[in-house]
Parts: C-alpha cells; sequence; structure tokens
C-alpha cells in the first residue's frame, strides 16, 4: 500500500515490527472497512426482502427496546461523523485508510438504522443482522483503540471521539442482545420460542435458561417444553416440504421406467441447511488448528528466556498468545455447538418429515403389502430408520470435513517436522485396512446382535401377549428355557462384539501415539538437513504432539463416518422400499353419496365380482432379486439346521417350495341390498363370510366385476378394535359429543351398567387393545362407535359372538334388529347365530366362496337347499309360524323383568329411565380415569444403590480392576509425554542417544496399548456381560412369576421396554458409559496433575473452578433428567397410536377417518420432536458453559507459563499446555457423560423396580411329593364357601359358592355378562386366589389404580380386611388346591381359554411348542378339532407358517387350533371358556359330540354363550352376580320356567313354544 493511503510510519503492516500487535492502517481496512462494507449489502438485501416478501406481524412496535436502540444507533453515527471531522481538520491531514473505514462506517449505521424500523414491522425479534455487525463491530473498534493507545494517540481529539463511538456501540449491542419475552409483540405471538430468541440468545442456548431454572426447582411436565422448537420442525410443516419433493420425483422416475432416490431428494429439499452446516463444519476445522500455532509461537517466546544470549520477546506477546489460546477455545465452542445443533434441527426435520410419510403410507397401503411387511417391521421403519436421521446427521458433513483436517493437519506437520510426517501417514494408510476389517467385524456383529435381540424381543413379546396361555398351560418354565436359549446365542454375539470392541478402542486410541512414535523415530534419526538427525526441541515435540492428537480425531472418525453414512443410506432405502410398494386401488369400490330419493334403490350393489387376497399374478423377480432371496433362504436353512443340531432335535428334510396360490377367495359374487335392509350373511367357519364385508370395505383385490355403495360407511370388525382412550372417545371416534345421541346409542349397545360399574364412568381410560374390557364389552363399544357414526350403510363382522344370550338378545331388539335404533339403516351382519335369521330381511349363505343361496328366510326354508338343513337341524324353532313376531313384546317383558334382579340390566324401558342418572352419576366417581397406572418414576437423582445393583451384578472385583487398569493406562499415556520432555531437555552437549530415548518410548507406548486393550476387554466383556446376563435372567425369572393382576394393569409394552430399551442399555450403553466416565475422569485428574506439577501456582484456581464445573453439573442434571424422561415417554405415544392404526386400518380406511388419525400422529410427532429439540439444546447449554469454563484452564495454564517464564523449561511448559488445550472438551464430556451415565441407570433401577415385585405362589411345594402319580385319579371338584376377586381392593367376583362336580360329570356353566364365569375357571387353575387367602395378599403389587385412598382410608380399608370372612377353597380329588404348587396343579388341568391365542411359528409348534409329541397324535387332535381337512390342504400341512397373532387364520380356526391343543393333554378335568364361541352350529355340533364320545371318561366343565352347546351337560351351573343361582340337569331346570337358565334358553331360541 502507497503512504498516501495509510500515512502512518508503520505502512500496511499487517503486523508491526516495532510492537505486537496489527497496523493502524490494516485495522482500518480489513476490521473497520471491510465489515462495513458487508454489511452495507446485507442491509440493503434485508431491507428488501422484508419489503418485497414480509408480512406485518401488526403487534405494533417494542417502544422500550426500540428508541433506546434507534437512539444509540443515531449517536454512534453523531460520533463518527465527530471523528470525520476532527480528523479533516487536522493540520497533518488524514489516512485515506482510516476516512474510508468512517465512512463506510457510517453509512452502515445510518442503514441500519433504517432496517431497524422495517425489522420492528415485520419481526418480533432484534434483527440478526444489525445484531451482528454491532458485535463484530464492537471487537474491531476495541482492538482499534488498544492499538490508537499504543500508538500515543490518546490526546487527540478524534480517539476521545472513537471511544465515545466504542462506549455506544457497546450500549447499543447490549440492547439488541436484551431478551424479549416478556414484550407484548412476544406474547401476543403464536411463534415458538426459538423463534422469538434473538441472535445473541440464540449463539449462547441463553433462550433455553427458563426450562433450565425451572427444571432446576421441580420436575419438568411436557407442559412446561411446549412451543420451544421451530415451526418449520413440526410435523406437518415437514412433511409438506419433503413430501410434495417425493411425489414428484416419483411421479416422474416411475413414468420413466426407473427408481427415485429417497437419500438425494432429502440432500436437496433441505440444501440451505446442509450448506450452512458445511460452511460451520468447515470454520470448526479451521478454527481447531489455530491453538496448535499459537501454542507454537507461545513455546517459541518461552523459548527466548530459556536459552541464554537470545533476544527476550516482549511480555505483552506471551499474554495476547495466552488469550489468543483462550478466545480460539471459546470459538471453536461456539462453532461446535452451533454445529450440532444445526445438525440435530436438520436431522429432526427430515426424522419428523419421514415419520409422517411412512404413517401415511401405512393406511394406503394394498393388502399384498401389508403381507410382506409385519406391523412391527413398519413400526421399525420410523421407531429405528427414520430415527437413525436425527442420531446420525452430524456426520453427513463430516464426508467433507475430514479430508479437509486431515489435509490442514498434514501441512501444519509438514511445517514442522518436514518430510517424517509422510512416513507417520504412511503407517496411518497401511492401519487403514486394519481400521477397515475391524470396523467391518464391528458392524457385523452389530448387525448379528440386533437381529439376535429381534428374536428375543419377538419371544419375549409372544410371551407376554400370551402370558394367560403361558400360565394356564404351565409353560413358565419351557418358554424361560426357549428364551434362555436365544439369549445365549445373543451373549456369544455381544461377547464377540465386545472383544472387537476392544480392538477397535486399542486401534483409535492407540493411532495418535504409534504415528507419534513413528514420525519423530524418523524424524530424530534423519529428519535435519540432508536425512542427518532431526533437532528435538520442545517446539517441535510438543505442537507435533498437538497436531497428531488433532489429526487423530479425523482419522479415527473415518470408519465412524463411513458406518454412519452407510447407516442412513440403508435406513433410507428401506423406507424408499416401503414407499414405494403398492397402494390400494381406491377405484375398486364406487363409493356414491347417498342420495336418499328412491327408497327402493340398492345401496350395495355387487355384479359378477371376483374377490382375492392377492394380485393375480406373482410379483416380477429380476435374476438378482431371486439370487438375494435363495441365499437368504440358504443362509436362513443353515441356521436352523445348526439350532437344532445344538439343541439335539433332528434336522427335517428340506421341503420344496409349494406353489402359491394365486387363486381367488371369492368367486362369482352377485348382490343387491336395498337401502334400510337387514341382510344376515351366514356360513360355516372358513367360508368367506368376513372376505365379503372386507371386499366391500376395499381391503381385497377386485379381479373383475363391478362394485357400488351408495352413502357413508360405519364397520364393526370380527376383533372389536379398541384404541386407548376413555371410553367415550371410542364411541364418539372424534365426531362431537351429543349427549342425546349418546345416551341412546350407549342404551341401546347394553353399555350403561359397565359405564356404572366402571371406576370414572365413560371417563375411564381404556387401556392397551382393550385390557380392561371383557370381549363382550369390547364389541359392544365396537358398535355403540359404529352407530354414533350416523352412517348409511352398517358393515357388522359377527359382532354377537363375543355376547351371551340375554346380551344378545338386547342388541338385537335395542340395536340391530327390525325394531333397533339402525332399524332405518342398511346393515349387513355376519352372524352365526341362527335364531335370528327368521327376523332379517335378506339372507345370505356363503359356501367355498361363492353365494350358494340368497333370499328371505321364507325363501330359503321353501328351497329346502343346504340352508333348510341347517336351520331344521339346529334349531329347535325352526317351524315357528308368524305368532312368534307378535309373542316378542312378552319375551321383552319377560326379560325385563328378570332383568332387573340383575346389576347388568338389559330391560329397555328401564335403561331409559336411569340413562341420565348414570350418566351424570359416572363422572362424579374417581377423577382419575386411567385403570392403566402412569409409569412409575423415580425423581431426583440416581440413588447410589443403583449402582451397587450394577457393580454387584458386574461384581466388585471385576469393578475395582477396571479403575486400577485404567489409572495404570493413564500413567502410560502421561508418561510417554514425561519420556519426550526429558528427551527434549537433555543438553546439547550431553551424548544423544536416539535408539535409547525411542526404545524406551516404544516401551511405554505399547504398555499403553496392552492396557488399554486390556480395561475395554475387562469393562465391555468380563463385567459387562456377567452384568446384563444377570440382570435380564432374574428379569425373565421374576416376569414369569408375577401374578395375572400385574399383566392385566401393566401395559404389554411397558414389560416389552424393560426387555428391549432397559437391557440394551445395560447390555451395549452401560458398559460404555461407564467405560467413558473413567477414561474422561481418570485423563481430567491426569491433566490437572500435569498443569499443577508444572505450575504449581495453578491450584489455587482448581477449587473456585472445580465449584463453578459442579455448580453448572448440579444445574443441568435435574433438568436434563426430567427432558430425558419426556424424550422417552414422548415417543411411546407416537409408536403406541402408530401400532393402534396399523391394526385397525381397515376401519379407519372403511369410515374415511384418515385425516383424523394423520392429524393426531402428527401432533404426536410433533410433541416427539420438541422434546427431543429441548434435549438437546440443553446439552448445547451445558456444552458452552462447560467448555467456557474449560477454556479458563487453557488461560490459566497459559498465562502463568508466561508469568513463570524465566522458571520454567519450555519442554515442561510445553506437555503442559498440550494437556490443557485437550481438556476443555475433556471436561465437558467427563460432566456429559456423568448425566448420560446418570439416565443411563435409570434402566438398572427400572429392572430392579420389577425384580422387587410380589410373585405368585410357588411353582413347587413339598406337598407335591405327597399326591398320587396320577392325581386327579377321579376329577371330583368342590367348591367350599369359594370367594375371589381379581385384585386386591376390588369387588368380589365370586361370592361364597358352593357346589360339587362328580367324576366324569359334563357341567355346563352359563350366566349373563359379568356373572363370573370365566373368574371361576380362572379360580381353578389359581390364576386368582381365594379372597383374603395368604397368596391373594402376598402376591398383591401396591394399591389398585382404580381407587386412590387417603392414608386414613387405606388403615380402615385395612382394618376391613382383617374382619372380612375367608375365601374359602377349592379341593380336586379331596386335595386342597391351594397346598399344591402351581406348576403342579396346572399341568394336572386342561383348558381352552376364551381368546384363541396362537403364536406365530408353524402349526406344529402351536400345537405342541416343545417337540413332545409324534405328528401323529397332533393330527389325530386335529381331526377330533375337525381341522384335519382344512390344515392338509395348506402348504406344508403341520409346518405350514402361523403369522403374528395367527392372522392368517380366521378367528374360528383359532379356536379349533386350541381346541386341538387342549385335546393333546391327557388330564382328568377339561376346562372349555367359549371354545365354539366363533365357530358356525354345525362345527359346533360336531365338536360337542367329539368331546361326548372321546372324554367321557373326563370331567368336563363347558361355559357358553351358545344355550345349545351345554343342553346335553349332565348338570347345568347357572351363575348370577357371582353366587351360584341354580345347579341342577337340565332337563330339571327347563321344567321350572321361572328358573334363569329357561329364561336364557328361551332367549336362545332352543325352547319349543307349548302349541307345537
Amino acid at each position: 500500500m502507497g503512504d498516501s493511503y495509510c500515512r502512518d510510519p508503520e505502512g500496511w503492516g499487517p503486523t508491526s515490527s516495532s510492537r505486537p500487535d496489527l497496523t493502524l492502517c490494516f485495522e482500518w481496512t480489513i476490521l473497520m472497512a471491510l465489515p462495513a462494507f458487508l454489511a452495507i449489502l446485507a442491509f440493503t438485501f434485508r431491507a428488501f426482502s422484508l419489503l418485497s416478501q414480509g408480512t406485518r406481524h401488526g403487534h405494533g412496535i417494542t417502544w422500550v427496546l426500540y428508541v433506546p436502540s434507534q437512539l444509540l444507533a443515531i449517536g454512534a453515527v453523531a460520533a463518527l461523523m465527530t471523528r470525520a471531522v476532527v480528523l479533516s481538520q487536522q493540520d497533518s491531514g488524514y489516512a485515506v485508510s482510516s476516512m474510508l473505514g468512517m465512512g463506510l462506517m457510517i453509512v452502515a449505521w445510518v442503514l441500519s438504522i433504517g432496517l431497524n424500523h422495517l425489522e420492528s414491522l415485520f419481526e418480533i425479534r432484534a434483527s440478526q443482522y444489525i445484531f451482528s455487525y454491532s458485535a463484530i463491530s464492537v471487537i474491531a473498534s476495541a482492538i482499534t483503540v488498544r492499538t490508537m493507545h499504543d500508538t500515543q494517540q490518546t490526546t487527540q481529539e478524534q480517539f476521545k471521539c472513537f471511544v465515545a463511538f466504542l462506549a455506544i456501540n457497546c450500549a447499543h449491542l447490549v440492547v439488541e442482545s436484551l431478551p424479549r419475552g416478556r414484550t407484548v409483540v412476544q406474547k401476543k405471538s403464536e411463534a415458538s420460542q426459538y423463534e422469538k430468541a434473538n441472535m445473541f440468545s440464540r449463539i449462547s442456548f441463553h433462550y433455553m435458561q427458563r426450562i433450565i431454572s425451572l427444571g432446576y426447582k421441580r420436575p419438568l411436565v411436557q407442559a412446561d417444553i411446549d412451543g420451544l422448537m421451530p415451526k418449520r420442525l413440526q410435523a406437518a410443516n415437514s412433511h409438506q416440504r419433503l413430501s410434495t419433493r417425493w411425489n414428484a420425483s416419483a411421479k416422474k422416475h416411475l413414468a420413466k421406467g426407473t427408481e427415485p432416490s429417497l437419500l438425494r431428494i432429502i440432500m436437496t429439499s433441505f440444501n440451505s441447511q446442509w450448506a450452512s452446516i458445511l460452511v460451520v463444519r468447515l470454520l470448526t476445522s479451521i478454527m481447531t488448528y489455530v491453538s496448535p500455532q499459537l501454542l507454537n509461537s507461545l513455546l517459541g517466546f518461552i523459548t527466548s528466556y530459556s536459552i541464554p544470549g537470545e533476544e527476550n520477546k516482549p511480555v505483552t506477546l506471551g499474554i495476547i498468545l495466552a488469550f489468543g489460546m483462550f478466545f480460539s477455545s471459546i470459538i471453536v465452542t461456539f462453532f461446535n455447538a452451533q454445529l450440532q445443533a444445526q445438525t440435530v434441527s436438520v436431522g429432526l426435520e427430515v426424522r419428523t418429515a419421514l415419520m409422517s410419510m411412512v404413517y401415511r403410507k401405512a393406511l394406503r397401503l394394498s393388502n399384498a403389502a401389508k403381507n410382506e411387511s409385519s406391523a412391527g417391521q413398519i413400526t421399525n421403519l420410523m421407531s429405528v430408520d427414520a430415527e437413525r436421521w436425527s442420531m446420525s446427521a452430524s456426520f453427513i458433513p463430516m464426508v467433507i470435513s475430514v479430508p479437509f483436517e486431515i489435509a490442514i493437519a498434514t501441512w501444519m506437520l509438514y511445517m514442522q517436522i518436514g518430510w517424517p510426517i509422510l512416513i507417520g501417514l504412511l503407517t496411518v494408510i497401511i492401519m487403514l485396512p486394519v481400521h477397515a476389517k475391524l470396523s467391518g467385524y464391528f458392524q457385523f456383529f452389530r448387525a448379528a446382535k440386533m437381529k439376535a435381540m429381534d428374536s428375543r424381543l419377538k419371544l419375549v413379546n409372544e410371551v407376554l401377549a400370551g402370558m394367560k396361555i403361558v400360565k394356564l398351560y404351565n409353560w413358565e418354565d419351557s418358554f424361560k428355557e426357549k428364551v434362555a436359549v436365544v439369549r445365549r446365542d445373543e451373549l456369544k454375539l455381544l461377547k464377540k462384539f465386545g472383544t472387537v470392541f476392544a480392538w477397535v478402542a486399542l486401534v483409535f486410541l492407540s493411532t495418535p501415539l504409534v504415528i507419534t512414535l513413528v514420525s519423530l523415530a524418523v524424524f530424530a534419526t534423519h529428519g535435519g538437513p540432508n536425512f542427518t538427525p532431526g533437532d528435538i526441541n520442545p517446539q517441535t515435540i510438543f505442537v507435533s504432539i498437538s497436531l497428531f492428537g488433532l489429526i487423530s480425531q479425523p482419522i479415527s472418525s473415518m470408519s465412524s463416518t463411513l458406518s454412519q453414512i452407510t447407516s442412513i443410506t440403508v435406513a433410507t432405502r428401506r423406507i424408499q422400499k416401503f414407499l414405494l410398494s403398492e397402494e390400494l386401488d381406491e377405484t375398486m369400490i364406487i363409493r356414491e353419496p347417498e342420495d336418499g330419493q328412491d327408497q327402493s334403490s340398492s345401496v350395495v350393489e355387487i355384479q359378477d365380482a371376483v374377490f382375492a387376497w392377492c394380485p393375480e399374478h406373482a410379483p416380477v423377480e429380476t435374476e438378482k432379486q431371486k439370487r438375494t432371496r435363495e441365499k437368504e433362504e440358504a443362509k436362513a436353512q443353515k441356521e436352523l439346521e445348526a439350532k437344532l443340531k445344538k439343541m439335539g432335535k433332528p434336522i427335517p428334510e428340506k421341503k420344496k417350495d409349494s406353489p402359491v396360490d394365486y387363486s381367488p377367495t371369492l368367486v362369482d359374487i352377485n348382490l343387491s341390498v336395498p337401502r334400510g335392509q337387514l341382510v344376515a350373511i351366514v356360513g360355516r367357519v372358513g367360508q368367506g363370510k368376513t372376505s365379503l364385508l372386507s371386499a366391500l370395505i376395499g381391503e381385497m383385490y377386485k379381479r373383475q366385476g363391478t362394485v357400488r355403495i351408495k352413502g357413508r360407511i360405519a364397520y364393526a370388525a370380527q376383533q372389536a378394535w379398541i384404541v386407548n382412550a376413555t371410553l367415550r372417545d371410542n364411541i364418539t371416534f372424534g365426531l362431537e359429543y351429543d349427549q342425546e345421541k349418546y345416551d341412546a346409542i350407549v342404551a341401546a349397545s347394553g353399555l350403561l351398567p359397565d359405564i356404572a360399574m366402571l371406576p370414572a364412568g365413560d371417563a375411564t381410560e381404556i387401556g392397551e387393545r382393550g385390557i380392561n374390557l371383557s370381549g363382550g364389552q369390547k364389541q359392544r363399544v365396537s358398535l355403540a362407535r359404529a352407530a354414533y357414526q350416523d352412517a348409511d350403510v352398517y358393515f357388522l363382522d359377527d359382532p354377537l359372538s363375543a355376547v351371551d344370550a340375554h346380551v344378545d338378545q338386547h342388541l338385537w331388539e335395542n340395536l340391530i334388529g327390525p325394531n333397533g335404533l339402525l332399524k332405518d339403516k342398511t346393515r349387513l351382519l355376519v352372524t352365526h347365530g341362527i335364531h335370528h335369521l327368521e327376523h332379517v330381511s335378506q339372507i345370505v349363505v356363503v359356501k367355498d366362496g361363492k353365494i350358494s343361496e340368497n333370499g328371505h328366510y321364507d325363501e330359503l326354508m321353501e328351497a329346502q337347499g343346504a340352508f333348510y338343513q341347517l336351520i331344521d337341524e339346529y334349531s329347535i324353532n325352526s317351524r315357528k309360524n308368524q305368532k312368534k313376531k307378535a309373542s316378542d313384546s312378552d319375551d321383552g317383558e319377560n326379560l325385563g323383568s328378570e332383568d332387573e334382579k340383575s346389576d347388568a340390566s338389559t330391560e329397555k324401558g328401564d335403561q331409559k329411565e336411569t340413562t341420565k342418572d348414570v350418566i351424570k352419576v359416572a363422572p362424579k366417581k374417581e377423577d382419575k380415569a386411567e385403570l392403566i397406572a402412569a409409569e412409575n418414576m423415580v425423581m431426583g437423582r440416581v440413588s447410589w444403590g443403583v449402582y451397587d445393583i450394577y457393580l454387584r451384578a458386574a461384581t466388585y472385583r471385576n469393578s475395582i480392576l477396571c479403575v486400577v487398569l485404567y489409572i495404570l493406562s493413564q500413567s502410560c499415556q502421561i508418561g510417554t509425554n514425561l519420556w519426550l520432555e526429558h528427551w527434549t531437555s537433555v543438553s546439547p552437549n550431553q551424548a544423544r542417544s536416539p535408539g535409547m530415548f525411542l526404545g524406551i518410548y516404544a516401551v511405554i507406548t505399547v504398555m499403553y496399548m496392552i492396557l488399554s486393550f486390556s480395561v475395554t476387554y475387562v469393562i465391555m466383556v468380563w463385567a459387562g456381560l456377567r452384568a446384563t446376563a444377570r440382570l435380564h435372567d432374574d428379569l425373565l425369572h421374576s416376569i414369569l412369576r408375577l401374578p395375572m393382576s400385574f399383566f392385566d394393569t401393566t401395559p404389554l409394552g411397558r414389560i416389552v421396554n424393560r426387555f428391549s430399551t432397559d437391557i440394551f442399555a445395560t447390555d451395549n450403553t452401560l458398559p460404555w458409559s461407564f467405560m467413558a466416565l473413567l477414561m474422561y475422569g481418570v485423563s481430567v485428574l491426569g491433566t490437572v496433575i500435569v498443569i499443577a506439577c508444572t505450575t504449581p501456582i495453578f491450584l489455587a484456581i482448581v477449587p473456585p473452578l472445580g465449584v463453578g464445573f459442579m455448580l453448572v453439573q448440579s444445574y443441568y442434571i435435574r433438568p436434563s433428567r426430567s427432558l430425558k424422561r419426556i424424550d422417552s415417554t414422548s415417543r411411546s405415544p407416537v409408536y403406541q397410536h402408530f401400532t393402534e392404526t396399523l391394526v385397525g386400518v381397515s376401519t379407519i380406511r372403511a369410515m374415511e377417518v384418515d385425516e383424523r388419525f394423520i392429524h393426531d400422529n402428527e401432533r404426536k410427532s410433533s410433541t416427539s420432536a420438541n422434546a427431543y429439540f429441548t434435549y438437546q439444546m440443553v446439552a448445547r447449554w451445558l456444552q458452552i458453559r462447560l467448555e467456557t469454563l474449560g477454556a479458563v484452564i487453557v488461560l490459566a495454564a497459559a498465562l502463568f507459563s508466561v508469568l513463570d517464564r524465566r522458571s520454567l523449561s519450555p519442554g515442561m511448559i510445553g506437555m503442559s499446555l498440550s494437556y490443557a488445550m485437550t481438556v476443555t472438551s475433556t471436561i465437558s464430556q467427563l460432566i456429559r457423560n456423568f448425566c448420560d451415565l446418570q439416565n443411563q441407570l435409570v434402566s438398572v433401577e427400572r429392572v430392579d423396580e420389577y425384580l422387587n415385585k410380589n410373585p405368585e405362589s410357588p411353582q413347587v411345594v413339598d406337598e407335591d411329593n405327597k399326591l398320587p402319580e396320577n392325581w386327579p385319579r377321579e376329577g371330583r371338584v368342590e367348591f367350599k364357601n369359594y370367594s375371589t376377586r381379581y385384585r386386591q381392593g376390588l369387588d368380589l367376583v365370586i361370592k361364597n359358592i358352593n357346589f360339587e362336580v362328580l367324576p366324569a360329570e359334563k357341567v355346563g356353566i352359563v350366566g349373563r355378562t359379568g356373572a363370573g364365569k370365566s373368574s371361576l375357571t380362572l379360580a381353578l387353575f389359581r390364576i386368582v386366589e381365594a379372597a383374603n387367602s395368604h397368596w391373594a395378599k402376598a402376591s398383591h403389587n401396591g394399591a389398585d389404580v382404580d381407587t386412590v385412598l387417603s392414608e386414613e382410608e387405606q388403615i380402615v380399608d385395612l382394618e376391613k380386611v382383617e374382619v372380612e370372612e375367608d375365601g374359602g377353597s377349592i379341593w380336586i380329588d379331596g386335595v386342597d388346591i391351594s397346598t399344591v404348587g402351581l406348576s403342579r396343579l396346572r399341568r394336572s388341568l386342561a383348558i381352552i381359554p376364551q381368546d384363541p391365542t396362537l403364536f406365530a411359528g408353524t402349526v406344529r409348534e402351536n400345537l405342541d411348542p416343545f417337540d413332545e409329541l409324534e405328528d401323529a397324535a397332533l393330527w389325530e387332535a386335529l381331526e377330533r378339532a375337525h381341522l384335519k381337512e382344512y390344515i392338509s390342504s395348506l402348504s406344508g400341512g403341520l409346518s405350514f407358517k402361523v403369522s403374528q397373532n395367527g392372522d392368517n387364520f380366521s378367528v374360528g380356526q383359532r379356536s379349533l387350533i386350541c381346541l386341538a391343543r387342549a385335546l393333546l393333554r391327557k388330564t382328568k378335568i377339561l376346562v372349555l371358556d367359549e371354545a365354539t364361541a366363533a365357530v358356525d352350529v354345525e362345527t359346533d355340533e360336531l365338536i360337542q359330540k367329539t368331546i361326548r364320545k372321546e372324554f367321557k371318561d373326563r370331567t368336563i366343565l363347558t361355559i357358553a354363550h351358545r344355550i345349545k352347546t351345554v343342553m346335553d351337560s349332565d348338570k347345568i351351573l347357572v351363575l348370577e352376580k357371582g353366587c351360584v343361582e341354580e345347579f341342577e340337569s337340565p332337563a330339571n331346570l327347563l321344567q321350572n320356567k321361572t328358573s334363569l337358565f329357561y329364561n336364557l334358553a328361551q332367549q336362545a331360541g332352543e325352547i319349543k313354544d307349548e302349541d307345537e
């Protein structure tokens, strides 16, 4: 630059030759003029953007901040203009550089005044443009003021003007930084907290301060953090952004026959965010390498004092360098925090968008596409694959930053030690294949471990879902062993995983030491000029060590970056494959609005239709896909053979693939249903009744024909779908609550007495899968929901099979039948109940997938076809004349008079009178509507007892060994640097032997590597493996031993969480968390010791720093723990809602409520995203404050070195500072890992909670040995004054019953809903214990959640329990069953429970789970259950795969498989609990004949809704309100017309008219 431009003896510079500083010319040009010029451009662009695209918020101006800001800006302009005038009037003239800077600054500040006005109109927060310029201007001005001071300009007027400008600028920056949360403008705005935060608040994460302060005072709840994240992260907005581009791309590519790339769409949809992230990432990388350069200069400064004769550098230079290291550390901290915050935001935005896209796709999947993916797999797309983006998005910019950082470090190392660094890099390159191989093994075992965990969880999930079956059949030990086999495989993989992890850790931790060793060895021997030995000095060595430490980070992160990028790619491809799956063809069903004009027109019309559950042809498979499939099948076969071999079982021959059956399910379907008709669809099990309704709602493939439906549809599925909401919400199903309509429907559905019994009436929460409702109640809620929709067409899939006779009659008369609430609606009813058929408008008989008969009851009877034979054979009143219709009213009156005796009253008039009372009374009950208690969460910090639980599981010996090994390892690491310091301090005059120094250095390095491997192996394999194995085994044992009441009140997902999330934490996360805590803790301790030994005065700041760190940590950990809990609990509703949706997708689609469910999903996803965002931003808040405190350590170490420069050796200072530079991030990691460890230990706490639950009665007792080997020999059952309740605190369900069942007697058990029929069978198996018995109390786990009692009430309740009479006893063959071990008792009985439960696997495994019987016995059982023919027709026969929950069998077929399973147990007592409710009357009759024939010498207790099922029993037990009302032979009871049994039989149509 010319003299005229600078007009300063120092010239352009940029550094001064006479002082350690920049020149004024450089400062005015680069620090003042350049930012001002850029600000002018930015301000202009921003103002144009606001005027052209902005929207005024209309909330007014915050005058209290606006006026001071504008006045201060005007003051800044005035100060600058005054200085410009003073400069222009100086006799000596002025520098062009100074005037240029002043002019541009004046323009910039003038523009800021105008921009500030626009920002106040358009934005609700301070302008980030003005704040940024103001902050830069303060820093630049402060530097310039200091330079002006050093160049003796303090007496000049222009200096005073500039100081005034600096003061005004500082005040302006303070005003711009002030938070505006309490201003009227922000209070009126609906923007999120993040959007309201100003630039300073965002940089420092101060906008999280309110949450942290609140969380410190009390545990946070979801409401405290609502509305924190930016609106662009909300599911609706992110989905709109991504799906629009995806749909356009998919449409474009599919037209070309190519496949779109979801990954590419994601990258382009959020390109502006990715660009910003990349810039910040590269700036962070650059700033990271500033510290080693400053260290180099500082060591040069120290060396100038240690070498005699060398000119001492000025102390100010040392102080500037010390502060330079401090500020560079802080800048890196702020850049890192912003980088992580931005990657979290974009990752979260992608996650919410993908979750919404997957959810919407799941609602549109075709049947074939649904069969390809199980519900668990689709849920995994949300919970695992979409989640991968929020976890791994930070690795994407590293694809560019890692090579960039390696390049910078290599260049800087080359400047330090020259070409030997290339040898060090060559070592790294040679080690890369080792890295890659180990990473490959790491990924392989990780994937294998996850797969093994999936297998275990699938098995555990099935066991928990079928826990009642497991207990009734005494399968606990068998399933425990089955899980143990899978778990052992998982632990073997975990051991291999831990071993590989130890090797990976060794390679990564030792990489910087190996590079240092190789590079310094070459440098020390041949690194000088002409390959002479290099100059080993502190400056070269410790700057190089610092750089080696930095270069090791990108090198070691290469494999993890590649791994995470691969994970993201795989996850995105999985989602992409799902998004490209086949969708339902919505044009298959022609849906037309109901016109209501022509009353005789058809509302449902099917013409020449053919329907199938699969496409017409097999999907086209490419050669590559075929090879992949065959490879996977071969691998699965190999694994199966290995497993069978290990279990000692014969390996079956590999079966040839059976050809897939693509034949249609329904053919030649022609059906016309006029408006307002009631159509009954009948037929035997598996003939196609449910399929016909599924076809009508569009769930099947229509291969030909037309289907036309007029009006809105309401649908009640065969297995009632209940959502996790209140009873009222389940019925209203999103519609507006109408009291009058609601009351009428609830009464017609027979739900009034049920509501009266619920703890909070219709406000009671219905648990997962309707867990707190009986089968009949669930079905009636489903019917009420359908009725409330006020639709035009009702599809009702066998809703009456789950209810008993009197409820059946009530529903028919008041809701479904010709005189019910739905009498004017069109109804298609699938039913097995033949007693209603003569009252319907039309009967459709389905046989072999065809409509075999169709017409009115009288027409079909006259035709005397198959329907006539069915009615003639199985209906007592088949020949009734029309006078039956006239007598219906009399029957209704009789029914009413009987019902008035029952709390389950179903008399129509009575209900109308009591409706209002019931609805009013219900809310007065417990305000707590939840039957499922909120999950227990221990507040406050994790107690030391939890640490002790884990350490005891790992053993104290292993724990102490880990600590000792870590201390030794860190000692070796410090030892390498101490040895280098010693090497550099050896006088040049002393003889140096590089070989000796390098040899000892190599020995210490190898010792460090051995110790590092050992400690990782001990933690991951010895201690960690032992701890997790013990915790899992204890948890499984405890869960299997818990009473059934626990499973009734605990959601399945909550228990599965213990086996998945919590055991995953003990498997993987906890060992790593303990290892990280030890590693960082010992590292920080070592660093403090090294710095303290170098500069003892440093110890003076350790206490205040320690207090600062502890305060920040304690201030953070409370809100952190709450937020972690909120984050975890906010995810569950998302996945639960998604799982519910998948189960009820048919109902959702049929009723066309997709949009409401999508909105619910978006709301839950956004809530979850907000919780994760808050948790992550609080972590950034901590990072900023911890690392700023850590930077004080760097400043202190550097300043003390400068102040004590004459007495310290450069080598010791170099080592001290190289440690200090790493301590910033190390302390931050230490405290964050400590907080994370506390959060992870919650998993141990949660597992331990279940270990301390009260178990049920012992499996085995001493009395078992005294029983005869073949007990029970006769099958005599006696109930003596027996009473029971489901749980302590609830009402008795069985009350003082006395009756005796003689050996080989057949007893039918009947009664109304809630009479206690199923409870009786549960009592026989001791699923429930006798009231007030020892084990009823001992196995109770806390107060029942239905009742919330005060302390006084609890005392009164306990006193009441003490005086209650004994619950009586049950005797089998003269033995009190309460004295028999549960295992012996349950294996001596056989039962077919009410809910037909099948496990995923083969038919053989469902019949004989533990491979104890021959195939011949299984086929015989199937034959008796009338399933042999059907199972034989399936591909594979007994090896046919049963899908999850047995979904590929109809409900009736599932019941028959359960029947066959029970028939295989050769016991003297057989219980059938609604075993044939879901089968047609013909099959039911065949089964009853089989039972009478095959089990004539056994005692059989049969519970049945169909009175016909028990008509030929020896005796009938009639229960009412838990008491025995009648116990006589059917003949005697039927002779007594006042008996309850007679009444029930009459309702069921099993009694002939007297005049016949």
